[in-house]
């Protein structure tokens, strides 16, 4: 490959320059129907003579086509583990390069469907190339060393790459430095692939929208069900790990943007307890709930990605407590099998939580749940959250349930608008060969750009409330007055109180860890105040929408260690078993379908 290292450049830039510009038409590249487009981008995206996997003209084939991974160097690599991808590697079959060329291979196999990768990094050959040259050298970094992976394009990086929370808005802008999360990844050996789609501003710009959709990436999709929301706001993360693109992404989460998007396409994401990751050089939501999590498709591949960013930021003053309060030897350390499950004892929050489930999802986890049962766990029913008919939302997610009851003191939305303000200003301020250097900037850009940005209702489909969030956020003027404080005090004390509680269920069934349906968005929602881990493992498939779902364990602060232990020890029962109740490959249901907005979150459309 050495002797070709003008021409991989080159090929890398040419598929670079593809992503910035508009997609062709989804409905178009699926039927085959004809399109004639003066865009370059388009013209090229059209030629098939550049991809391995010719993609116009769809039809009977179509999700046989684009669930298989061709040979990368004679390999398998489809669901390959990190662990499989190193040992391949240490034996000499494959090499970070060609490994990182077959990813960038399955880029355009899937990216005019699917839509995960917003850009893709001139210079991830150049960096798999010194990963391998150190390997020959005999110096291998650990277990990421030459593994591509994705951040969301929220998360800084110092190179090529754009960071801009899939607005208009922040392109062009200069960030300082990368995100400790990146510098981290980088020290570790993986390699800096791109950056992957996700809802604008993180679901922070408007309050009626299409998830998953931004004005620089457009809209992604899952591969189960095209038609639907996705999950997100780290949509693309979720799905370009689900759909084998890379083997490891990095999200963010304020409330629930990890675990609702890797239940909703079949991959595990761990929500860290906030101040385990640093924020520092990711785009904020709020400094209070923030944080940077992975994904995988396997517990130990999520855990090694969380092993290499996790540690004490000076720039980010609340990873400080961690101290003390993390393994020394790593989480891959607390990483199980099914023999861990034997006197393992779980709570299950059923009137908190499980009654709000769909009653199909419902109905396969408690068989699930029967089957942990069996491998010698106890599990405990009605250990509720404390004072949960106030806090959890009878309708579904609404982190504004305060308001909704006519208490915006007892609101996480009330903190949250005010935190984005200031927040956000503090991380504009750092930036440089940009002007937009607060909320009312971002809001004054999106009015020059109406329809593009959807600065009013309804004129893009994807925002149909408009950029209401955003105003939501500049009317507070960042003020931390006395409601301000009483909703952070009421929402984080009241959502801590109630998972220590539950956890705490009697002194003589106290448990191990929380088991609850992350597809209600209220389990996560009470996560995410409180400041407390989550992780979710793959599941089931719905029988009519085909769409996944997960099954999520809840611990308390710098509780990784056993929910990571607990969670790779179902995986394992659920691997050993040979259940139905696991990982399935997509179906790819509604291909062809372009629809903007996607379709509400349900199970039963």
């Amino acid at each position: 490959m050495a002797g070709n290292s003008l021409l991989e450049l080159c090929v890398v830039c040419i598929l670079t320059a593809a992503l910035y510009f508009p997609r062709t038409s989804l409905a178009q590249s699926a039927t085959g129907a004809s399109h004639v487009s003066s865009d370059p981008a388009s013209r090229l995206l059209s030629h098939d003579f550049l991809f391995r996997y010719p993609l116009d003209n769809v039809t009977v084939n179509a999700v046989e086509t684009l669930n298989t991974l061709h040979l990368c160097n004679g390999v398998v690599i489809e669901e390959a583990t990190i662990d499989q991808l190193q040992a391949f590697m240490a034996d000499g079959k494959l090499t970070s390069v060609q490994l990182t060329i077959c990813c960038i291979n399955r880029v355009f196999q899937v990216e005019r469907f699917i839509n995960p990768v917003l850009q893709l990094n001139p210079d991830a050959l150049r960096i798999a190339k010194r990963a391998d040259a150190e390997r020959r050298a005999r110096r291998v970094r650990g277990p990421l060393h030459g593994i591509p992976f994705l951040v969301k394009d929220n998360i800084a990086s110092k190179d090529k790459l754009q960071t801009a929370a899939g607005s208009l808005a922040l392109v062009g802008s200069i960030v300082p430095r990368d995100a400790f999360v990146v510098a981290q990844l980088r020290k570790a050996g993986a390699v800096l692939l791109g950056k992957a789609t996700m809802s604008e501003w993180a679901d922070m710009r408007s309050t009626i929208y299409s998830e998953g959709y931004s004005a620089t990436g457009g809209q992604s999709r899952s591969s189960y069900n095209l038609t639907v929301n996705p999950g997100g706001s780290s949509s693309g993360s979720a799905i370009a790990v689900a759909n084998n693109v890379v083997p490891f992404t990095l999200g963010t989460e304020t409330d629930g943007s990890i675990i609702n998007p890797a239940e909703r396409n079949a991959v595990v994401g761990i929500k860290p307890t906030v101040g385990l990751t640093s924020r520092d050089g990711v785009v904020p939501e709020s400094i209070h709930q923030d944080t940077v999590g992975p994904f995988g498709r396997t517990v130990r591949d999520a855990v090694y990605a969380l092993d290499a960013i996790h540690g004490i930021d000076l720039r980010d003053h609340y990873t400080l407590d961690q101290g003390g309060k993390t393994p020394p030897e790593g989480y891959a350390a607390f990483l199980s099998n099914r023999t861990a499950l034997r006197g393992a004892k779980f709570g299950l929050p059923w009137q908190s939580f499980w009654v709000h489930a769909d009653p199909e999802q419902r109905s396969v986890l408690v068989r699930l749940l029967n089957l942990i049962e069996s491998a010698g766990a106890t599990i405990v029913n009605n250990t509720e959250i404390t004072n949960y008919p106030l806090l959890v939302s009878p309708e579904g997610w609404n982190w504004d349930f305060g308001s909704t009851r006519g208490r915006p003191n007892e609101s996480e939305y009330t903190y949250i608008k005010v935190d984005f303000y200031n927040n956000l200003q503090t991380y504009l301020s750092e930036l440089t060969n940009t002007t937009i250097k607060s909320v009312a900037d971002v809001v004054r850009f999106n009015n020059d750009h109406p329809y593009v940005e959807g600065a009013e209702p309804n004129l893009n489909p994807a925002f149909a409330s408009g950029q209401d969030g955003l105003l939501a956020s500049l009317a507070t003027g960042g003020r931390m007055n006395e409601t301000y404080w009483q909703a952070l005090e009421f929402s984080r004390s009241y959502a801590r109180k109630g998972i220590n509680d539950a956890l705490r269920h009697s002194t003589s069934a106290q448990v191990d860890a929380l088991l609850v349906p992350p597809d209600v968005g209220q389990t996560y929602q009470i996560a995410a105040p409180a400041g407390y881990p989550m992780i979710t493992i793959p599941a089931g498939v719905h029988s009519k929408s085909a769409m996944p779902f997960g099954l999520a364990l809840m611990g308390t602060r710098f509780g990784e260690a056993g929910l990571i232990k607990y969670a790779s020890a179902i995986e394992d029962l659920q691997m050993a078993s040979g259940t139905g109740y696991q990982r399935a490959r997509p179906r790819w249901l509604g291909l062809g379908v372009d629809n903007v907005p996607v379709d509400a979150q349900c199970f039963g459309c």
